[in-house]
């Protein structure tokens, strides 16, 4: 059969999907760089930009294996509607924060100027720690199996695309209407992806006679995961690589006192990787990998890691943009193996669980990883940071290579 890259696109509902996410994505990139520059501009503290990822990632990691059971017996567009209310509520928490009345308000009570802000990220990951394996576990409902391959492509490209356009739309808005309208725009974005989210019918739910007792149903997610060597090698190659290996966290740093470019600068830094990323993966949706698609996964990790200790060094504001935008296009390549295969080796009635366990390794790694760049920078400055964590990667690629002898001898079409 000749491969189709538009078979999932003909699918109207599929389309409604990739509107919602990119909404969603767009607003939540966002919120990521001017919550950033912001906490950086109060504090011009790196252990306080590490502190924004754990903010996030403590309620999500705490929820995402009850939310992946829940995915599974329940409505899931209904999960993703109700997360998008807790995120909306989080934007609307966030641009209140920069109103000066309210500001003059948190100063009289006595509270710190950064609580009422990494509240609105508590909310922001708890949400996000439920609509990691929601999202997952939906789109196999929209899609058929035939239509998998085009559609893992197509929305991974469409996260690219929300993640490059994101970061350089919340620099260009900071730097010419402020922060205010920036945290607009963002509240505004999400109830378009509500909106998105209704107009895709709901869809069958696990029968009740089908379901487990939540511990035993949790168990068995897990057991899946760490059973399969395939899957546990390449989400833990992928944790690893992403605790230690990104820069993302510290690059308001970076832009302020390295390459000088502000808070534009900044935002086109972030979008950077995205756009290596989402260059890689059209590609990838023309040409898709079939034969060594192990070794493929493993040099493209290797290659992430050397990207780091490269931007690490470098002195120029262009230089890093083509460095990131390269750590972004080996990235990409992961992400599309890990996600093929998991959609594959998953049955329908455990998506949600499975999800929900790829969400701690690999989603709420990003948010650890974002502190423990924080901490790390705190403790041997910023460039030996980034330089350790690059040298983690290799090491941690190194390792995965030779005890993983079935991903390294992985072939999707042999």
């Amino acid at each position: 059969m000749s491969h189709d890259p538009y078979l999932a696109l003909r699918q109207p509902e599929f389309r409604y999907y990739l509107a919602m996410r990119f909404c969603i994505t767009l607003a939540v990139q966002i919120e990521s760089v001017v919550v950033g520059w912001q906490i950086y501009q109060i504090t011009k503290d790196p252990l306080s930009l590490g502190l924004i990822g754990l903010v996030e990632a403590i309620p999500a990691m705490t929820v995402t294996l009850y939310a992946g059971h829940l995915v599974d017996i329940s409505n899931r567009r209904s999960i993703i509607f109700i997360t998008y209310i807790g995120l909306f509520l989080s934007a609307i928490a966030l641009t209140f924060s920069t109103f000066d009345s309210y500001q003059n308000f948190i100063r009289e009570v006595g509270i710190a100027q950064t609580v009422p802000i990494y509240a609105a990220l508590f909310i922001t990951g708890l949400s996000r720690g439920f609509l990691a394996p929601a999202n997952f576990a939906f789109m196999s409902q929209i899609v058929r199996k035939e239509e998998m391959s085009s559609a893992v492509n197509w929305n991974s490209s469409n996260w690219q695309i929300a993640t490059i356009g994101g970061p350089a739309l919340a620099g260009l808005l900071y730097a010419f209407f402020g922060i205010q309208v920036t945290y607009l725009i963002q509240t505004v974005l999400v109830l378009l992806a509500i909106i998105f989210c209704l107009l895709i019918a709901s869809k069958p739910v696990l029968p009740k006679s089908d379901r487990l007792p939540v511990l035993q149903s949790l168990k068995e997610g897990i057991k899946f995961v760490f059973a399969n060597q395939l899957i546990i090698s390449a989400i833990t190659l992928d944790l690893f690589a992403v605790l230690f290996g990104g820069a993302v966290a510290l690059l308001p740093i970076f832009a302020a006192e390295y390459l000088h470019v502000g808070a534009e600068g900044l935002g086109f830094l972030r979008s950077a990787p995205a756009i290596g990323s989402v260059l890689m993966m059209f590609l990838l949706t023309y040409r898709p990998i079939k034969k060594r698609a192990g070794r493929i996964l493993l040099w493209s990790v290797a290659g992430f890691g050397l990207c780091m200790i490269a931007f690490a060094l470098s002195t120029y504001f262009w230089l890093s943009m083509f460095i990131l935008a390269l750590s972004g296009a080996f990235d990409s390549v992961s992400v599309i193996i890990r996600s093929t295969l998991l959609q594959t080796l998953t049955p329908e009635n455990m998506k949600g669980r499975v999800s929900a366990v790829n969400s701690i390794f690999i989603g709420s790694s990003n948010e650890i990883g974002a502190f423990e760049s924080g901490v790390a920078a705190s403790l041997m400055k910023v460039i030996p940071s980034v330089i350790f964590g690059g040298c983690m990667t290799l090491l941690v690629v190194s390792i995965t290579a030779w005890k993983a002898k079935k991903l390294r001898r992985l072939d999707f079409y042999p």
